[in-house]
């Protein structure tokens, strides 16, 4: 009875969806799960709930310019607080990064586990598809959590370290405390292994690419490991995923971008990180960003991710649904390059690289930089790797990570200037965690 409760919940909870296509979505009704159609299903339900966090993370990093004038009243009473880091008095309509619909999928993750044995009508390998994808989906919500809410990675301190609270069976009646960061993580990396036993398709069509799939397991193993700091483990995930799939979009001749849905370098086409709402900020590109990349045509970045108004820069590659990315070729080729390079390997950094930028670069420019990079030394090399992942992965829920996990000398200064004051983050800001509403301690029984 309290397994046919929890199912009767967790789907009372959501806002169903009977089209397997994000692109595509209309509501159904409410059935209690026992087929494998009905458990596909209930992940799709589970995948449209996924929330934009990672991109919400963009107005706490250096990726938004909320200086203008030009702002409405929506924008200073949802996002202006969280641009100037007020977690003090912050505006009651600001803006949080979400909680509980993490752990809703996470829920139902669990209830597709927990039943693997008893699903009907499908075959093992169609079974074992749905169950790997529910893995995956509780490892990977795990680890957005415990780096939203906790502390950055650090393996001295991890096994003390106050983590998220970890949710693996779906008992409601189970009062759960936060686990250490060193636990989260074990329990992330023990649910991809899980995952590997189960998947078995390697890619799925256009349309339906926002599922886990095989690639997904060592594309997210990567990415773990990046920020663990595991850099051998992190290469080696990140040359299984390149071995399969290497192909970059070339945005010299032509139009797709990398992160769209349907770029030949997607891997998982979940996340829509740069929502509508967040894209519609006057001139949200700050010039400082803009100004990294090189000029006029070399870098057609800077063309083709962003279009110049008067007074400032607007964003391309977000704001509507064409703009999902969870994981992507670029990312898995800055991946191993920063692994190689801090064990000890700068050759294979610099080749990495440059694979990446005869893509991005005009002729002339890219020949440029094969002088320049291949003349670098391992700081200097370090340096250009943290400058192209900002480049490259803009706006895609990657900089507030990698700005955490940087050496503490490589750190950017973060400072607004606003109505003529001066706010500066704490010296201290890769340790600064963000605030749980109290709407969200309230409503969520995981605190």
């Amino acid at each position: 009875m309290k397994k046919l409760t929890s199912i009767l919940l967790i789907i009372s909870l959501l806002v169903t969806t009977g089209c397997d296509n994000f692109l595509d979505i209309t509501p159904t009704g409410r059935v209690i799960p026992e087929t494998a159609q009905d458990y596909r299903k209930l992940m799709t339900e589970a995948y449209y709930l996924m929330p934009s966090s990672r991109g919400l993370t963009a107005f706490i990093s250096d990726e938004i310019d909320m200086t203008s004038k030009n702002l409405d009243s929506y924008d200073k009473d949802t996002f202006l607080d969280l641009w100037l880091w007020n977690n003090v008095n912050p505006s009651g309509a600001t803006t949080y990064f979400d909680w509980e619909k993490y752990y809703k999928m996470i829920f139902i993750a669990n209830t597709v586990i927990e039943n693997e044995k008893s699903i009907t009508n499908g075959t093992e390998a169609e079974i074992n598809q749905i169950v790997g994808e529910a893995y995956m989906m509780r490892a990977y919500n795990h680890f957005i959590l415990v780096n939203l809410y906790a502390l950055p990675y650090n393996s001295e301190t991890a096994t003390s370290s106050t983590g998220i609270p970890l949710k693996l069976n779906s008992s409601m009646d189970e009062v759960l405390k936060p686990s250490s960061i060193a636990e989260v993580y074990a329990s992330v990396l023990s649910d991809i292994d899980n995952a590997e036993k189960k998947l078995n398709i390697e890619t799925w069509e256009t349309g339906l690419n926002y599922r886990f799939n095989t690639l997904s397991v060592d594309a997210l193993r990567s990415r773990v490991y990046l920020y663990m700091g595991r850099w051998e483990d992190c290469y080696n995930a990140s040359e299984r995923v390149l071995s399969k799939k290497n192909e970059l979009v070339d945005l010299v001749s032509g139009r797709t971008l990398p992160n769209a849905y349907n770029s030949s370098e997607s891997i998982v086409a979940l996340e829509m990180n740069m929502t509508s709402t967040y894209n519609n900020v006057d001139k949200l590109v700050p010039k400082a960003l803009y100004n990294l990349y090189l000029p006029g045509t070399q870098d057609q970045r800077a063309r083709k991710f962003y279009k110049t108004e008067v007074g400032g820069y607007s964003l391309i590659k977000g704001g509507s649904s064409e703009y999902r990315c969870s994981f992507r070729v670029g990312e898995i080729y800055l991946n191993a390059a920063e692994a190689a390079l801090k064990n000890h390997h700068p050759e294979i950094c610099k080749t990495l690289l440059l694979k990446l930028l005869e893509k991005r670069y005009q002729t002339a420019a890219y020949t440029q930089a094969e002088i320049d990079i291949n003349a670098m030394d391992n700081d200097a090399l370090l340096d250009e790797v943290y400058l192209q992942r900002q480049l490259e992965l803009s706006y895609e829920g990657h900089r507030w990570f990698d700005i955490r996990r940087m050496e503490k000398e490589k750190r950017p200064v973060l400072t607004r200037e606003y109505e003529g004051q001066t706010y500066r983050i704490e010296d201290n800001y890769p340790e600064l965690t963000i605030k749980i509403p109290d709407e969200a301690k309230e409503a969520n029984p995981y605190l």
